[in-house]
């Protein structure tokens, strides 16, 4: 009988040993974060930092998981799941937010910035934080900027000094139509192609060159086609960590303000990895028999001067004209 009550107690108390582990795994909040980029890029290296503040802060109540390389599909694919509550976060270019919010152009606008300072000052302010959340009404909330850099125009058999040496030349760009009317500008015959299907297309001569930063030069193997690398950094597109507004909108408070911090400390983060990852690939190229050049800015600025005043009139020009007025 004394036996058949202890085992009775001690099944009780295993019992309430598994439903305490069930209540506590209930209450751990799992948010899917999905994205395209390699597991070396410091964007994905940012966001493990953001996951491990963000457990450190919730006190393991919101975890973190991470997809990365595309395994849940391309940008719009993620950018759907994330309209209708199915993924709660993923990382894009600004410039397929175009469709969306019609204000992200300004990135993709030639030397609408001076510097990186000037840059930053925009993304932080006013400007920046306004444009993060635009995208509500299409349920989706910005988080933050990442550092994409600037990007360049990298050549398969001739070196870029000056506009009209892109004269003739098809340039891949992103799927934007400021991306299009800024490769217009300045000469070149622009080529939308999907950045999966560019080493192919640059390998069978599609298209003669493309333009992007540094790590995303050397980290796609490009160099191994194109042997000049231009450094006019005639944009500055930066990456946005976008969120569900279904998601967000399911969280308390206080784990919206956990997020959020996460968030804003993993930008820091990521700008200092950005800043090696840079010049490492710079070196890397070079070593690999890349010709690097840094050609006079003004012929650039002045080419495409025509395509500023085309948008007079707009919301756009308000915008670069609060952008040029910030000191």
């Amino acid at each position: 009988m004394r036996l058949r009550k202890s085992l009775s107690m001690f099944l009780v108390f295993i019992t309430l040993l598994v439903l305490l582990a069930c209540g506590n795994e209930s209450r751990v909040k799992v948010l899917k974060l999905a994205h395209v980029l390699d597991t070396q890029h410091p964007v994905h290296k940012a966001m493990v930092f953001m996951g491990e503040r963000l457990a450190e802060k919730s006190h393991g109540k919101l975890r973190l998981d991470i997809y990365p390389s595309g395994q849940l599909g391309g940008e719009r694919d993620l950018i759907e799941l994330l309209q209708i509550g199915s993924l709660a976060m993923t990382k894009v270019s600004t410039a397929p937010l175009e469709g969306f919010v019609p204000e992200m152009k300004i990135f993709g606008i030639p030397y609408v910035f001076r510097d990186d300072d000037h840059r930053w000052k925009v993304l932080k302010g006013p400007i920046g934080k306004r444009l993060l959340l635009a995208g509500e009404p299409f349920r989706l909330r910005g988080m933050c900027y990442y550092d994409a850099g600037s990007r360049s125009f990298y050549t398969k058999e001739k070196q870029i000094n000056v506009p009209a040496d892109l004269q003739g030349l098809k340039i891949r760009v992103m799927k934007s139509i400021t991306a299009v009317k800024m490769v217009q500008a300045l000469g070149g015959s622009p080529t939308p192609i999907p950045w999966g299907e560019l080493y192919t297309a640059l390998q069978q001569g599609v298209v003669d060159g493309a333009e992007n930063n540094p790590p995303s030069f050397y980290l796609s193997k490009h160099y191994e086609v194109c042997k000049y690398y231009s450094l006019d950094e005639h944009t500055s597109v930066p990456d946005i960590l976008l969120m569900s507004t279904v998601v967000w909108n399911s969280l308390n408070k206080q784990q919206q303000k956990w997020l959020q911090e996460a968030a804003d400390e993993s930008v820091e983060y990521q700008r200092t990895l950005w800043k090696r990852a840079s010049d490492e690939a710079l070196s890397a190229v070079r070593k690999a028999g890349v010709i690097v050049t840094r050609p006079d800015k003004q012929p650039y600025m002045d080419a495409v001067r025509d395509m500023h005043e085309s948008y007079r009139g707009t919301v756009l020009y308000d915008v670069m004209r609060q952008i040029k007025n910030i000191q």
